[in-house]
């Protein structure tokens, strides 16, 4: 995989939280173009809040946050979008009594190009043939790992700069589980870079360029995936068994 020595992503120093309580308590993170990065950590620690951040949904109460060298602190979460960064949330964001194929145009609502749309859907049924084989599914009737997949191929049609992924294969099957990161690397592949959350932190790191280990509100350790997955303390702290 090809990157670049300058950071796609840059957060220095990020405090951010709900109220009067902090969560993010001095975070600082970079992402280059082309990784997959993998932030992993226990329940609490602010993985979730760090996406959010990213992607405007929460304002940060100091720091800053970079992306393609400008400071997007200020922009709201439609400017964001604009700018090219896709989060993807945790939870099932399909509209269940929409076709797969209504669901994958909710995904281009800002654009007005009928053919870029049309050129975008094709480029996303590429990696995820599921667009064309279940395109007049109602999105409801598929698996879980089905509708995630179709949640991470609506991504695409913007064609975003940055995907953020909170707990993709959270509440799935180990089947479905596979499907999904079977899926990231296609989009790493593909040339995408992924910004990562995962709580299944063995299979999060072992399809990851990098991983950060998030404790209590700031970056503790960061490495490879393979040097994480090495670590002995690492592994007594966050990977459990081997899960296959």
């Amino acid at each position: 995989m090809t990157t670049t020595s300058a950071p796609l992503l840059q957060l220095t120093a990020v405090t951010a939280g709900y109220g009067a309580g902090l969560v993010l308590k001095g975070v600082d993170l970079t992402v280059t173009k082309g990784e997959i990065v993998c932030v992993i950590g226990p329940n609490g620690s602010g993985k979730s809040t760090v996406l959010k951040t990213i992607s405007g949904l929460l304002r940060i109460k100091d720091g800053s946050v970079k992306f393609q060298g400008n400071e997007i602190s200020d922009l709201s979460s439609r400017q964001r979008l604009g700018q090219g960064i896709v989060h993807v949330p945790q939870d099932r964001s399909l509209f269940p009594a929409m076709t797969v194929r209504e669901n994958m145009l909710m995904g281009a609502f800002i654009l007005n190009d009928q053919a870029l749309i049309n050129q975008r859907m094709e480029a996303a049924a590429e990696l995820f043939p599921i667009i064309l084989e279940r395109k007049s599914a109602l999105a409801g009737s598929l698996s879980g790992g089905e509708q995630k997949q179709v949640e991470v191929a609506r991504s695409l049609m913007l064609d975003p700069a940055l995907i953020l992924l909170d707990e993709p294969s959270i509440g799935l099957d180990p089947k479905s589980r596979k499907l999904v990161f079977e899926s990231i690397t296609a989009l790493s592949s593909a040339g995408r870079t992924i910004l990562l959350v995962e709580q299944n932190a063995r299979s999060g790191l072992a399809v990851s360029t990098r991983g950060e280990v998030l404790e209590a509100g700031r970056v503790a350790l960061t490495g490879s995936g393979l040097e994480l997955l090495e670590d002995p303390e690492v592994s007594r702290l966050y990977l459990g068994a081997s899960s296959k």
